[in-house]
């Protein structure tokens, strides 16, 4: 018996997530972790999370950029790396993904916000995507009109894992 479709995104969504998180939290690129040793809490990689951590990776700046746009009094490195992470991945699936449904996109990331973030992650996440959604709705090209942002990786000290947005 096969797995639902729904169910196989839903675990490469999880992946994506867990390879960048390990990137970033490593100070390696995307592609060196994906060539490497990696843990994933459960295998083995679906090519679907690899596509679209790959893909997340290349337009970190302009995802970033959107991010600090949408996440008012936020800055996207002081933001707790799993929803900073997971923010990239799901932008990223509802801009440069065509077949997927944004609601679907927005729901399945809340729900993972619920299983790795904390407990505020859940609103923030929902709050950050469904602005995003909306722009797009009216017909805005985000990468257009959004400034890229470079970031660099917080310094232990500043790093705050309790900062989120309600």
């Amino acid at each position: 018996m096969s797995t639902p479709a729904y169910q196989t995104r839903r675990l490469a969504r999880s992946q994506a997530l867990q390879i960048l998180f390990q990137a970033e939290a490593t100070g390696r690129k995307v592609c060196d972790v994906l060539s490497g040793d990696y843990a994933l809490s459960d295998g083995p990689l679906n090519p679907y999370a690899q596509t679209l951590a790959l893909t997340a990776s290349d337009k970190i700046p302009a995802l970033d950029g959107i991010i600090t746009r949408f996440s008012k009094r936020w800055e996207v490195m002081r933001m707790p790396a799993v929803d900073r992470n997971l923010l990239r991945l799901s932008i990223c699936e509802m801009l440069c993904i065509a077949e997927v449904d944004t609601a679907v996109c927005i729901n399945e990331s809340v729900e993972l916000a619920r299983a790795y973030g904390t407990d505020e992650s859940s609103r923030f996440i929902n709050g950050v995507l469904g602005a995003i959604a909306a722009a797009t709705q009216a017909g805005e090209d985000l990468f257009a009109t959004t400034p890229a942002v470079e970031a660099n990786a917080p310094k232990p000290a500043d790093h705050d894992v309790d900062a989120v947005e309600e």
